[in-house]
C-alpha cells in the first residue's frame, strides 16, 4: 500500500489534489506537534530522541512540500510512525489516554495552518497558540483564492 501511496504522490504535479494534500499534510504536521511529540517525550524511555528526530523530518516535509520528493519523505514518515512510534505508545500508554491524545489532535486539525510555514515555532508552548492563529489567516487566505483545502472536495 505504501508503495501504491508513493506512486501517487509522486506524480501530483500541480492543482486541486495537490493543494489539498499539502493541506492536509500541514494540519496533519501541525497536530502532531501540538500533541503527538509532546506525548512521546512524555511516555516513551528515549523519548526526547525519538521526538527530535520527528520534528526534524517534519520541517524537511514543510520545506519539500512543492517538491518531487515529497512523497516519498511521507512515505517514510508512515512507516516511521505504524512501525515504531504509534505500537510503542499503544504500549505505553492507557486506552483513556490515547483516547484523549487522539480527540486533541482531532480538534488541532481544525485549527492549524493549511499553508507550509517552516519559521513557525514547532513546540509547546508557542505553537499552541501560533498555530491556530496562522491557521485562521491560511483559511481566509485560502478561501479567498478558492484554493481546496481537504481531498474530498477535490470531485
Amino acid at each position: 500500500m505504501l508503495d501504491e501511496q508513493h506512486t501517487l504522490l509522486a506524480d501530483l504535479a500541480a492543482g486541486p489534489l495537490r493543494d489539498a494534500l499539502v493541506a492536509t499534510l500541514c494540519r496533519h504536521l501541525s497536530a502532531e506537534e501540538q500533541y503527538l511529540y509532546p506525548a512521546v517525550r512524555g511516555a516513551l524511555p528515549g523519548g526526547d530522541a525519538l521526538a527530535d528526530r520527528e520534528l526534524a523530518a517534519d520541517r524537511q516535509l514543510r520545506v519539500a512540500a512543492r517538491s518531487p520528493e515529497l512523497g516519498e519523505l511521507i512515505a517514510g514518515h508512515v512507516r516511521r510512525c505504524e512501525r515504531e512510534l504509534f505500537p510503542r505508545l499503544r504500549r505505553s500508554l492507557d486506552e483513556v489516554a490515547l483516547i484523549r491524545l487522539g480527540n486533541r489532535v482531532e480538534i488541532a486539525l481544525e485549527a492549524a495552518p493549511s499553508r507550509p510555514h517552516p519559521g513557525l515555532p514547532d513546540r509547546p508552548p508557542l505553537n499552541k497558540w501560533v498555530d491556530p492563529l496562522v491557521g485562521a489567516v491560511d483559511k481566509a487566505r485560502d478561501a479567498l483564492a478558492r484554493r481546496v483545502t481537504y481531498p474530498e472536495d477535490v470531485w
